[in-house]
């Protein structure tokens, strides 16, 4: 179960939410070869003041106003390449889509294991047997 957050500002429009949120889903099912309808996002949006990121850019991205940040907590175990892939996917498709500027997209993957999960009811569904 990939838990993704999407953050973006506060006057990012409902079809740009909605391009990012079906982006990163496509991508978990086609590349990551995430089961389909393990689906569980959520959206926040910010003040101006409340996003900071070096306007001076990074590591060859430079930044605007109008950054998206997503996060995705997700099993471990997938390889640089299918990494790769993922977030090239992404991009691709949130600035086909939407035209954000590529610099624009900023995504983060934190690796778990079964074990750190539970679906409800208080109980660890993916525990070892």
């Amino acid at each position: 179960m990939p838990l993704v957050r999407i953050d973006v500002n506060k006057n990012a429009s409902s079809s740009l939410i909605r391009a990012i949120s079906e982006a990163v889903y496509a991508a978990m099912v086609e590349i990551a070869k995430v089961p389909m309808h393990d689906k569980f996002q959520i959206v926040t949006r910010h003040e101006t003041d409340e996003i900071i990121y070096p306007v001076e850019g990074y590591l060859g991205a430079t930044y605007s106003p109008d950054i998206i940040f997503i996060e995705i907590v997700w099993l471990g175990g997938r390889s640089v390449e299918t990494k790769q892939k993922f977030y090239e996917h992404i991009v691709e498709d949130i600035h086909k889509k939407q035209n954000v500027r590529k610099d624009d997209i900023i995504i983060v993957l934190l690796d778990n294991g079964r074990e750190d999960w539970s679906f409800g009811h208080g109980i660890m569904q993916y525990a070892p047997k």
